[in-house]
């Protein structure tokens, strides 16, 4: 039996002064009957591209962009392997020569993913993307909670006319941006990638006004999105659980909150995972990194260091807003009507 080789990354302390990007705690957004335009939030597949440019100098990278990097270069990395679990061409372009080194000096220890589960996850998602997308015409909505420089819009194969809704640092998202269009990266045809940052002041506004429609299915992808708090998860489910239609799928990686270690006897992490999506309205199944390597022929090798990672698979089973607005208007209209037929009675 194959055993992963383990990448070592060496983990440093995170800087006290990094602070997660703000998710804002007003949700007020109405989903119109028409297609939304892109709006001000969007940045388009389509755009005019320009001959990508260097990475910004070491000193301009924030943490966010290094824990971007990293990822970026163990995609790299698996790439040149003679098996590879799955291969991404765009990872090296996202990458100059002296980046490995600088980043893995520079890391957030609770952005860093351990190699070997990273290698999994990136294969477990892109295989169960391709399977929904392609067992089922209903999925065009894609919705990628990332790190800003996910290429899966670029190295995976999308049904036409998919909608790619990519939500991730803006700074971080516009650099990979800049660097991929230069090397020639295209969507395919007939798709089309739209960028909301995370930064928004109203993500579910932003991802509404890029035209996110919550009468459709959706998929939703999070692997590398930084979430630095419990709270921060739970503002972000409920702006999924709004968005979402019911029957909606929920894939995803989430690793370990500090701030729920002080509880972590009275309750298990997987268990306060569950109820929090649970409150949601999501039916949660989580996925053991043992099985998938099992799956792929492989065996996965001790960690290391703690990766504190869990891998889980959810199912919508409320309305979204959208929903419940078109109930809404067709009780009422259906009330109209009815009391219309029973003026000409009289």
């Amino acid at each position: 039996m194959l055993v992963l080789p383990t990448l070592a990354a060496r983990p440093l302390r995170p800087p006290p002064h990094l602070a997660p990007p703000p998710l804002a705690s007003s949700w007020n957004c109405r989903t119109k009957r028409t297609l939304l335009q892109p709006g001000p939030f969007a940045a388009g597949a389509d755009t005019p591209r320009g001959r990508g440019g260097p990475l910004p100098e070491p000193e301009q990278r924030d943490q966010l962009l290094h824990a971007a990097l990293h990822a970026a270069r163990l995609r790299d990395e698996e790439s040149r392997r003679p098996d590879p679990l799955f291969i991404d061409p765009y990872a090296a372009v996202l990458l100059s020569l002296d980046v490995a080194h600088q980043a893995s000096e520079s890391l957030v220890l609770h952005l860093t993913p351990c190699a070997d589960h990273y290698r999994l996850t990136t294969r477990y998602v892109d295989d169960k993307l391709q399977h929904l997308i392609t067992s089922s015409d209903k999925f065009r909505q894609i919705v990628l909670l990332t790190d800003g420089m996910d290429t899966r819009p670029y190295r995976l194969s999308w049904p036409r006319l998919s909608v790619v809704y990519d939500v991730s640092p803006g700074g971080v998202f516009n650099t990979a941006a800049q660097q991929l269009r230069g090397a020639g990266a295209k969507i395919p045809r007939n798709c089309v990638l739209l960028h909301t940052p995370l930064e928004s002041p109203n993500l579910q506004e932003g991802l509404c006004k890029n035209g996110f429609n919550g009468n459709r299915p959706s998929l939703w992808v999070l692997q590398g999105l930084p979430l630095f708090t419990s709270s921060s998860l739970e503002n972000l489910l409920l702006v999924i659980s709004n968005l979402a239609m019911k029957g909606s799928i929920f894939i995803g990686e989430l690793t370990h909150f500090p701030d729920w270690t002080a509880a972590a006897d009275m309750i298990s992490e997987k268990d306060r995972l569950e109820n929090l999506f649970f409150t949601q309205g999501f039916q949660v199944s989580f996925v053991h990194y043992e099985n998938v390597a099992k799956d792929l022929g492989l065996g996965l090798a001790p960690p290391r260091k703690q990766c504190g990672r869990v891998l889980l698979v959810a199912e919508q089973l409320r309305f979204s807003d959208a929903q419940m607005e078109s109930f809404r208007t067709h009780f009422e209209r259906t009330e109209e009507d009815a009391d219309e037929e029973g003026f000409e009675e009289l």
